[in-house]
């Protein structure tokens, strides 16, 4: 291949399937930040091509998109992906052919914890969502008695495991601990149980789909909580929508969102918000902005080996990597020695009349916290 050929990027998202929502808009998210570098020159004369392939929601489909992308394809790098079901597999792959990955949507702690995996990064972490939950739970709701609702999936199990820790160091009685399978249509036998508990906050770690069946029900059979919290899914202008009044009072977590960027990166955080608004004709939400984040430090990675006289290979990649030190509107991305991100931190937000409130932590809130409607 020549200099001037253009730099092959892999992406493996799930288009189609049960997680295709969330998959197109980590896509969009990933293309808008290509387009960007290219825009600009790309890196040292030569343009970013991505080649984007649909894993279908399913990790056998997800090893066969990956495969073809290495063997065939022969990409500089992978990103993408979400949920560890569908990243785990390609961690593996690319672990085994020196290719970098830089995961999307990545937050169990099995992928880096214990193992060595060089070419495995990803943007976000599980320790980003816990720890701001729990410190919101035992500081700010003191609540008495709290159920945690989990899906079947590996980070959310996690997830499970690590809040029933914090809020039992914490005293905190937790007389409802279950796990459900994602996208189950009915959960009226689990309010009957939250009903009976007289537990006064539910953290569900269900997804968008789930939230949705699952707040119905509990408006309709009028289970009095103080709190509702899901980590993931409530805050989407796309949730608010689908449930309008509903939604209010209701707790939710993200990254970022538009008004919502770490210090110091309010205006690229517009510019973002302004750019891929006229670019896809909808806003951002926080999925999209961790499919960037992904895709810019890959990109930035690439640039510095290409810049520096390198050859383009995964090792060197790799070594630009470790070595980033980026402030995007989500994060101050710093990769540690297991390809976590040093600084990744969720906010939690709280719905009130159709907008999304930071609420805590006390540096980047945004208001107060207003009681949830009774009905």
């Amino acid at each position: 291949m020549g200099n001037s050929s253009p730099i092959r990027v892999g992406e493996i998202d799930p288009l189609t399937g049960k997680l295709a929502k969330h998959g197109q808009e980590i896509h969009e998210g990933i293309l808008y930040a290509i387009e960007q570098a290219n825009s600009t020159g790309g890196a040292a004369g030569r343009k970013f091509e991505l080649l984007s392939r649909d894993d279908q929601s399913q990790p056998e489909v997800a090893i066969n998109q990956a495969e073809d992308l290495i063997y065939r394809e022969q990409v500089a790098g992978l990103v993408g992906g979400y949920v560890d079901s569908l990243v785990g597999p390609i961690s593996e792959l690319a672990a085994k052919h020196q290719v970098p990955y830089v995961a999307s949507a990545s937050l169990q702690q099995g992928l880096t914890l214990g193992r060595h995996n060089p070419y495995f990064f990803r943007v976000a972490h599980l320790q980003g969502v816990v720890e701001p939950l729990c410190s919101f739970l035992i500081q700010e709701l003191k609540p008495d008695r709290v159920a945690v609702l989990y899906a079947s999936t590996p980070g959310s199990t996690e997830f499970g495991q690590q809040v029933r820790s914090c809020l039992l160091d914490a005293a905190i009685e937790i007389p409802i601990f279950e796990k459900f399978r994602p996208g189950s249509p009915d959960f009226s036998a689990f309010l009957l149980k939250i009903r009976r508990s007289r537990v006064d906050v539910l953290i569900s770690g269900g997804f968008f789909a789930d939230h949705l069946i699952l707040v119905r029900q509990m408006k309709e059979q009028k289970i009095p909580l103080r709190a509702y919290i899901g980590p993931w899914g409530i805050a989407y202008p796309s949730f608010l929508e689908a449930m309008g009044e509903a939604a209010h009072g209701l707790f939710g977590m993200c990254a970022w969102n538009p008004g919502i960027a770490v210090a110091g990166a309010d205006k690229q955080s517009r510019a973002f918000v302004e750019g891929f608004t006229a670019r896809f004709g909808k806003t951002p939400n926080t999925t999209t902005m961790h499919g960037y984040t992904s895709a810019k430090a890959l990109i930035e990675a690439i640039r510095r080996v290409l810049e520096s006289g390198k050859e383009l290979t995964g090792d060197n990649i790799c070594r630009a990597l470790r070595s980033l030190d980026l402030l995007l509107p989500m994060e101050h991305l710093q990769f540690d020695l297991k390809g976590d991100p040093k600084h990744y931190q969720q906010v939690v937000v709280q719905v009130q009349k159709g907008e999304m409130v930071t609420v805590y932590p006390a540096d980047r809130k945004t208001g107060e916290i207003a009681q949830p409607s009774s009905e």
